[in-house]
């Protein structure tokens, strides 16, 4: 006989006791201020800390690069210690964690105070990136998963947007009071995120499947494409707007309104690349995504005017974040009788986007620095990242359909 109370509410229960919409919401918030704000909130704000003499230029850059190394440290340690505590509770620590560095930021005591709070940003960041999502679609029906995935990591989208207006009406108030600002912002996120778990997630209750994965050399050749991917980002991601800021000399207020455009790229990117998938397939989606990153981080190399500027923000912002559903779809193609297998390579995929970016931008940091802050020479390696990219995934469905000639023979 069961003695358990209806009025007992610290008792995982076996469903999630909030509805689908209100997980996805949180999931969103997890989105928005782990990766949106605390990773992309950096990139507007890089000019003024050179500027106002709290860092050098090449100072400042390694201090984006350590948000990533936090991230590939987040991506490793996030399922680890979901299996250790709560995935709630996980979830809601790297929230706090990523509020908490914002207001450590506004205190600049030396490189080494910044960088530890960068790259616990960046932690908190990975882990979310790694949890939040799967938490969540395990409650999700799936008819409706796409649609819930395209909103959560909207969310990302939705923080660079945020970042690009909120920055530069912040500095207007002082470089400190940004810092609050933005801790101020993921404060009121963390609170809405904060009840809208399920109570456990289903994932750590999913038998393990022990048999071998199908098409491990494609799944393979697409982690290393997803990192390429990631590297071919970078310059975007940290340097875009102080190229424009301060490479081309058209100022802060300019540059921030190419990040608006970058993040609103990103907002709608995630709808629009499924809406893709669904017409075409993953694989076809997936390459036309590395087609067009190419073009367009090649218009920024180029140094190209004003209005390809503007289309390279728009596209290479849309598929920041649109990569990151076609990516989960694509598992699924190759997994499709295989959710614990799913979730592993998915862990997988982003510890190798993470690796990846994070050892980009540390040596495009390094290149920058050794080139006499030749901008126009990190955008050409991010397209020649691309193009790899685009070229291990053709040779790797060459290299399975010469495998499956003979087993049809």
């Amino acid at each position: 006989m069961s003695t358990t109370m209806p009025h007992e509410p610290r008792r995982p229960a076996a469903m999630p006791e909030v509805p689908a919409w209100r997980a996805v919401l949180s999931a969103f918030c997890a989105s928005l201020i782990g990766i949106g704000l605390a990773r992309f909130a950096y990139t507007p704000l890089l000019p003024a800390l050179v500027a106002q003499h709290w860092f050098a230029a090449s100072s400042a850059a390694y201090l984006g690069a350590a948000n990533l190394a936090g991230y590939l440290a987040g991506a490793l340690s996030g399922r680890p210690l979901s299996r250790r505590v709560s995935v709630v509770v996980v979830l809601r620590t790297m929230m706090l964690i990523a509020a908490v560095s914002f207001f450590a930021c506004a205190f600049p005591l030396d490189f080494a105070w910044f960088f530890v709070w960068r790259f616990a940003s960046g932690l908190a960041g990975g882990a979310l990136m790694v949890l939040a999502a799967p938490a969540v679609l395990a409650h999700v029906s799936a008819a409706r998963r796409g649609v819930a995935g395209g909103v959560i990591f909207m969310g990302i989208g939705a923080g660079v947007a945020a970042s690009g207006t909120l920055v530069p009406l912040l500095l207007a108030h002082g470089l400190r009071e940004t810092w609050f600002g933005l801790g101020a912002v993921s404060c009121v996120l963390v609170v809405v995120a904060w009840h809208g778990w399920p109570r456990e997630a289903a994932s750590n209750a999913e038998p393990v499947h022990h048999r071998a994965a199908p098409k491990v050399g494609t799944l393979r050749a697409l982690y290393v494409e997803y990192g390429l991917n990631a590297a071919g980002w970078v310059p975007h991601m940290i340097f875009l707007v102080d190229y424009i800021a301060r490479g081309r000399g058209e100022g802060v207020q300019v540059a921030a309104a190419y990040w608006v455009l970058f993040g609103l790229g990103a907002t709608f990117g995630p709808l629009l690349a499924g809406h893709l998938a669904d017409r075409a397939g993953f694989r076809a989606a997936l390459r036309f995504a590395f087609v067009l990153e190419a073009v367009a981080v090649a218009f920024a190399a180029a140094g190209l005017g004003s209005i390809w500027l503007m289309v390279s923000s728009v596209v290479v912002g849309a598929f920041v974040t649109g990569t990151v559903p076609l990516m989960l779809g694509r598992i699924g193609e190759l997994l499709p009788h295989h959710p614990a297998q799913q979730k592993s390579a998915w862990g997988t995929a982003t510890v190798a986007f993470a690796l990846c970016q994070a050892a980009a931008a540390y040596a495009l940091s390094f290149v920058f620095q050794h080139s006499g802050g030749n901008y126009r020479l990190l955008f050409a390696i991010g397209v020649i990242a691309m193009v790899v990219a685009l070229v291990i995934d053709l040779l790797a469905a060459l290299s399975t359909l010469r495998h499956s000639i003979p087993e049809a023979n």
